[in-house]
């Protein structure tokens, strides 16, 4: 982006309940830049990062989360962040291994009304800016299960939209030392040291929806033409 102002700014969510909100912090600046450099987005480059609970999500149209382990919402950060989807604005939460289980329960609490529901292959979430004929691309082989692309869709607008990879830690069962692991994760009661032996456990990785390369790069079409930047609009 040369010679122009940024008109947007994306942000990553912070959250409390011990996850690692911080986690892969080269993935959105890459998604950006590649939004920016491939369709002619005018996004700021270096992304925000916000609390939950703060009003300053308001200056952000798309907002980003990931992880590994834990998530909690507090009773301010639920109205907040229900306000803020409500509003306009568009949640992407990318599990990152060890999410599922906490974000599900957090989030039925923002919306105790809606559930997550796969989205077809006709969605237009996949054809908006690329088209994508069979969904969501699998990049890691785990469990020969396909990845899932999961939407939250409020008053008829995809207000969230969710990757998820089936039983994500399974692939590294095989693993000889799996044993050694799983005993020690289940004798201590340290999320911190629970959350790094599962690093450890399932290696490096990327979401794969901001991987470099514009892999994915569909729901973020979406957001650019006008699902989420007018605020306050449905």
């Amino acid at each position: 982006m040369t010679n122009q102002t940024a008109t947007y700014k994306f942000a990553v969510l912070r959250y409390n309940g011990g996850g690692d909100w911080y986690a892969n912090p080269t993935a959105l600046p890459n998604l950006i830049k590649f939004c920016n450099e491939n369709m002619n987005a005018n996004i700021q480059e270096n992304p925000a990062q916000v609390d939950i609970g703060n009003n300053e999500i308001f200056n952000y149209p798309f907002i980003h989360l990931t992880g590994h382990g834990n998530v909690v919402f507090d009773q301010s950060e639920i109205a907040n962040l229900r306000k803020y989807l409500t509003s306009g604005g568009f949640l992407h939460i990318s599990d990152n291994y060890g999410l599922d289980q906490f974000i599900r329960n957090e989030m039925l609490k923002v919306f105790p009304e809606l559930e997550f529901v796969v989205l077809p292959y006709n969605h237009p979430i996949y054809s908006i800016h690329y088209e994508f004929k069979d969904g969501l691309p699998k990049i890691h082989e785990h469990n020969n299960e396909n990845p899932q692309g999961l939407g939250l869709i409020y008053e008829g607008r995809l207000i969230c939209f969710y990757d998820f990879l089936f039983v994500p830690v399974w692939y590294g069962l095989n693993r000889p030392d799996i044993s050694q692991f799983m005993d020690i994760i289940n004798s201590t009661e340290d999320t911190l040291v629970q959350m790094e032996l599962m690093k450890k456990l399932t290696g490096q990785h990327n979401p794969f929806t901001l991987m470099g390369g514009g892999l994915f790069h569909l729901a973020f079409g979406a957001i650019l033409t006008g699902s989420a930047v007018g605020m306050g609009k449905n």
